[in-house]
């Protein structure tokens, strides 16, 4: 039997065992709508923004290690999805974003709502593919998901003209393929691997940095293994937390711009650095001539292009990190180097010293909210094992310095790219994908507005997502910024015309609390995480509080701004 091209792309969707994709009708794609009308295999959900599509199924990634799917229009269309894309690829997350295009006659006419798709997404996505001919289609889209999700994952976009899609051809889908083209590497080379283990037995001082590669490759269980046959410091990269779990002793925090003292000394002062799964971007190295200046460096990815690209590296090893990891910890258990607790002993006893400062640290006895205090008891009374997703910038750090993620795939943010919007509708990702789940969306009041709309399909679709907004009035990190190095010139980081968010949240149908007191923060967390609707929580706090510790521009590791009260404590310890 032959299908138009519209009820291949859905054939093949169901094929791919493909349950949820994010989307937008328009003309250039009512075909494939059509298409998705007469089943119930695929279930669309309709998002009020191709933005918020994006996010949607990027969050459902991030959740499910599944890839997300996005459909939507011609032009304007596509060109709305391109801020999810370029997120989704600064973290290399799997998605395929099928977008319809005017029919090929009319290509290059600058025909209505014609946009060049492949050459406007060609920066900000793994691979992308213009199908001229509907016996490709299915072909096509069987590379696209095997590109998005292999390797290091990423988007890809499969541009269809509208023709291709009431065009008819028999279908077949690939079970099978290969690519000559296209075969990431996953077994690490032997020799480096065990000249690696060899190193880091010999250490007095290793450090174990881990990135988002241990999360996207499900090598956690491994990467706690290795970490705890070692006894050696882990910290995680932003992208990478929860990876190691948080409440492990031998975790000692996030690293970079606003990680922990003990983290970012530990990492300074290191003589063995192995590096997993992370591509020592500029959040987390500081000042690159300061960073890591004693540390022999192992850089274990399965991007060759991330090895060696920042900083130099004395041992590479390109492979899948799990893969590497167990070849790693068969070394040691099959009578290969043997680490020796006796040599890092001093090395734990001065981690400790650091660790003693409690660099995160804040003010409990305030009259006013301190944000990490909401965050501290959505942890609590979640048992940390909610589902986290947040937006950009002071509250991004705080639910990432505060929440303990003891398991992977649980927190939901924008690493890379810093997406101000994303927070709302990764969290419709994830609830879709989690429905018995707890979802928490943590954003701020300049970020929220950004996706705002998508209060509206989170009502069609009843998800009841926890929005806990920490509301101080700024874009919190510029004015931060402005404070440190603009001498408090605060130009436009103040929000001077904010809505009623709880009458907005109840105007789409939800239930909107404002909460102004601290002694009012547990209970109103709890009515919430009780509640099966949507709640937006707006919390009031403290406009002068920073995010603390902060690595400014030019500073290494060991010269973090921390705040008054434990920079005091800290130049105490060193001194003892």
């Amino acid at each position: 039997m032959e299908l138009t091209g519209a009820d291949i792309i859905v054939r093949c969707l169901r094929d791919e065992g493909i349950e949820y994709i994010f989307g937008y009708p328009g003309g250039a794609a009512l075909h494939i709508y059509d298409a998705l009308y007469k089943q119930e295999d695929v279930k669309h959900v309709l998002v009020r923004h191709e933005q918020g599509a994006t996010h949607a199924a990027d969050g459902y990634a991030r959740a499910t290690g599944k890839p997300g799917v996005v459909l939507v229009t011609s032009g304007p269309g596509v060109t709305n999805t391109i801020t999810g894309i370029a997120t989704a690829y600064m973290d290399s997350i799997p998605m395929v974003v099928i977008s319809a295009q005017v029919p090929t006659h009319l290509i290059g006419d600058d025909a209505f709502q014609e946009v060049d798709a492949v050459g406007i997404t060609r920066p900000c996505v793994k691979h992308n593919f213009l199908v001229k001919d509907v016996r490709d289609l299915a072909s096509t889209i069987k590379k696209a998901f095997y590109i998005a999700a292999s390797g290091r994952p990423g988007p890809v976009v499969v541009d269809v003209p509208k023709d291709v899609t009431a065009n008819k051809t028999e279908y077949i889908y690939p079970q099978n393929l290969v690519m000559r083209s296209y075969s990431p590497v996953t077994k690490g080379h032997p020799k480096q691997i065990r000249r690696a283990v060899g190193l880091l037995c010999e250490a007095k001082r290793p450090m174990i940095y881990s990135g988002g590669g241990i999360v996207l490759s499900e090598s956690s269980d491994k990467l706690t293994e290795f970490v705890r046959l070692m006894g050696f410091p882990c910290t995680n990269t932003l992208m990478g937390l929860g990876a190691f779990p948080a409440s492990d002793p031998l975790f000692v925090g996030m690293l970079g711009m606003h990680g922990t003292y003990e983290a970012n000394m530990a990492m300074h002062e290191c003589d063995v650095l192995l590096a997993l799964g992370a591509r020592f971007d500029d959040r987390i190295t500081g000042e690159l001539k300061k960073f890591c200046p004693h540390a022999t460096i192992i850089h274990v990815d399965i991007d060759p292009s991330s090895i060696g690209k920042n900083v130099p590296v004395e041992i590479p090893i390109v492979g899948d990190a799990g893969v590497v990891l167990q070849d790693m910890i068969r070394t040691v258990k099959n009578g290969g180097p043997q680490p020796n607790p006796d040599n890092i002993a001093d090395w734990w006893k001065q981690i400790e010293v650091w660790r003693s400062v409690d660099s995160l640290s804040f003010d409990r006895d305030s009259d006013l909210i301190k944000p990490q205090l909401v965050i501290e008891k959505l942890c609590e009374l979640t048992g940390g094992d909610a589902f986290v997703t947040s937006d950009v910038g002071q509250h991004q750090m705080w639910a990432a310095q505060h929440y303990k993620f003891d398991v992977p795939r649980r927190w939901i943010n924008s690493g890379g790219l810093g997406t101000m919007g994303f927070g709302l509708p990764a969290a419709m990702g994830v609830q879709l994908a989690h429905p018995d789940s707890t979802v928490a969306c943590v954003t701020g009041e300049a970020s929220i507005i950004m996706c705002i709309q998508e209060l509206s399909t989170c009502k069609q679709y009843d998800l009841p997502i926890k929005v806990i907004n920490l509301n101080n009035r700024y874009m919190g990190m510029v004015r931060q910024w402005q404070e440190f190095f603009y001498d408090r010139r605060y130009s436009h980081s103040y929000m001077d015309a904010l809505p009623d968010f709880v009458a907005l949240a109840e105007s789409f149908g939800h239930l909107g609390v404002r909460v102004e007191k601290p002694g009012d923060v547990d209970g109103a967390l709890r009515d919430a995480l009780k509640s099966d609707r949507l709640v937006f929580m707006d919390f009031i706090t403290d406009q002068t509080e920073n995010v603390y510790p902060m690595i400014a521009a030019g500073k290494g590791h060991h010269e973090m701004h921390l705040n008054p009260g434990t920079g005091e404590k800290a130049q105490e310890r060193e001194l003892a």
